[in-house]
Order: structure tokens, then sequence, then C-alpha cells
């Protein structure tokens, strides 16, 4: 089955369209980055659907979205499917196209699988890179270690991805997405959570900003000066008449 049948684009899904004008609800973008094979489409298609579907096509980076209630707050979710990243030569062989996702969203999954332990030692390569192309911008992260179901070809234990989650700052989730969609749902709820909490609170800040008088310019001073002087002098020539 292709990913593209089992749920909608943001294009199809998009609100607003056609419909009435209502207040649009709050846009959160996360995007979802990791190695090959790590099963990065397979965990949106299970926070978006709850489905859990095997096979897919090569990953073309979709968009996809969904509406979640955070807080009681109806949030607009974008997800953005990225291609797997790889090593090469001992440095992240990320391209344009994957910069410009993280670029763009507000929060980020790195996920790992529990079965390939070079896609555990990518996870260090890419939060220091996503927190790179989000300087001065703390963006939350949450790790994600999947296919824990896996026990007989298990390579990576969970006591290794939280502990590297704690170094890193990161809160932890060991998840099966084929067999389990509360942490899966969780991971992603957790992020709507931070990005909600960081807009809510930087919105009053925004406007307190704007709220603040702007300096006055030289040139509109200079006029109220002249303006005065001659006041000043019509006032003397009208007194000695």
């Amino acid at each position: 089955m292709r990913l593209t049948q089992s749920m909608c684009t943001i294009a199809e899904c998009a609100p607003g369209g056609d419909g009435p004008a209502t207040a649009r609800p709050r846009l959160v973008k996360i995007a979802v980055v990791g190695g090959s094979g790590v099963g990065k489409t397979a965990l949106v298609v299970r926070f978006l659907t709850r489905r859990f579907i095997g096979d897919y096509e090569r990953n073309a980076g979709n968009l996809y979205s969904r509406h979640i209630q955070v807080d009681g707050e109806m949030l607009a979710i974008q997800v953005q499917d990225t291609p797997g990243v790889q090593i090469h030569e001992h440095s992240l062989d990320c391209n344009e196209q994957l910069n410009r996702c993280i670029r763009w969203a507000d929060a980020l999954v790195i996920v790992f699988s529990v079965t390939d332990y070079k896609s555990f030692e990518l996870l260090s390569h890419l939060y220091h890179h996503v927190r790179q192309l989000h300087p001065g911008n703390m963006v939350p992260v949450v790790i994600v270690a999947n296919k824990a179901d896996l026990l007989h070809i298990k390579e990576v234990e969970p006591q290794q991805g939280l502990q590297l989650a704690n170094m890193l700052g990161c809160t932890f989730y060991e998840v099966s997405v084929s067999e389990n969609y509360n942490n899966v749902f969780n991971a992603f709820h957790l992020l709507c959570k931070e990005v909600n909490k960081q807009q809510i609170t930087s919105t009053p800040e925004r406007r307190r900003t704007s709220l603040i008088p702007r300096p006055k310019s030289p040139n509109m001073q200079d006029l109220k000066r002249r303006f005065k002087q001659a006041l000043s002098a019509k006032v003397r020539t009208v007194t000695s008449v």
C-alpha cells in the first residue's frame, strides 16, 4: 500500500479552505529525522492514522498533517517525513533538502532502531547538526528508539538510549511502532505541548515589543523645532504690532 493512499497530505487537509471564516488553529511543525530503515515513515503513519503498515515506497520526504487537542486547544500539526541520513567520512551526509526541513521545523523527532547500532551512532551527530541550524533557538527534540519488539536482534539497550538522551537534554521514548501506539502518540504530544508553550509565551512578548514607541526621527525633531521657532516669531510679530 502506498503511503499517500493511507492518509491525506497538507494540501488536502489544510483547514480554512472553502468553508466559513474561522480562527485558524495554532500551527506546530515537526520534522522526523534519522538513519535509513529505522522506521521514520512507519512512525509518522502510526501517529497520524493509528495504523501500522509494514511496506512503504522509497521515502520521498512527504509532508502530512492532522489536528490534535493539547491542553484544551486545537492545534494544526504538520509532520515532515525525511529521507535517511548517513555518516560519510565521520561527518553527516545531509543535503540541502534535509537542512531546509530542519530549519523549517518547530520541533524534531530523532529516530534510531534498536536493531541497528549505526543508527544509534548517528544520534549525537544529528542532534548537534540540529543545534547548528537553530542557533540560539532551543527547539524541542525527542529521541525515539524504534523496533523495541525485535528482542532477538537488538543491538542497543534501552539504558544506552536513555543515557545519551539525558546527556543531550532530550526526552527519550522506546517504542514498537508495529505493536504499540501510546508511546508514539506521547512523543509527538510532548513536542506539541512544548512548542505550544513556547508560542504562547513569545506572543505577549512580541505584543509588548510592538507597543514600545519608536525612537523619534532626527528629521521629525528638526521639523518640530522649526515649527516652534516659526510660531514664536509669529507671536512676537503680532505682539509688536
